[in-house]
């Protein structure tokens, strides 16, 4: 079994800055790519950074150069950092990794998910 933790999510004040943090554990041979998703009320749920183990990364448009994303492969953790907080960044962040648990291939997890609400 393998599970995904996250922590860091709250309420913050436009312009304001968060630290959303992931844990992964379990039964791991593995961790592959890293990443978070979010879904804010009534859309999609929308793939917004993605880090492989060597540490490329990938943001979609709508946070580059306001979220850095980055991994810890000793810890197996991923952590998103979120600057410049905006109201249409709310939404509930989810933890995201493709995983191995065996040398043969890798599933998809997923944590419980964490509110990030920016208001005033």
């Amino acid at each position: 079994q393998v599970q995904l933790v996250e922590s860091g999510g709250g309420l913050v004040q436009p312009g304001g800055s968060l630290t959303l943090s992931c844990e992964a554990s379990g039964s791991i041979y593995s961790v592959y790519a890293m990443g978070w998703y979010r879904q804010a009320p009534g859309k999609e749920r929308e793939l917004i950074a993605a880090i492989v183990s060597g540490g490329s990364a990938n943001y979609a448009d709508s946070v580059k150069d306001r979220f850095t994303i980055s991994r810890d492969n000793a810890k197996n953790t991923v952590t998103l950092q979120m600057n410049n907080l905006k109201p249409e960044d709310t939404a509930v962040y989810y933890c995201w990794s493709s995983i191995a648990t065996n040398p043969l291939y890798g599933l998809d997890y997923w944590g419980k998910g964490t509110l990030v609400t920016v208001s005033s």
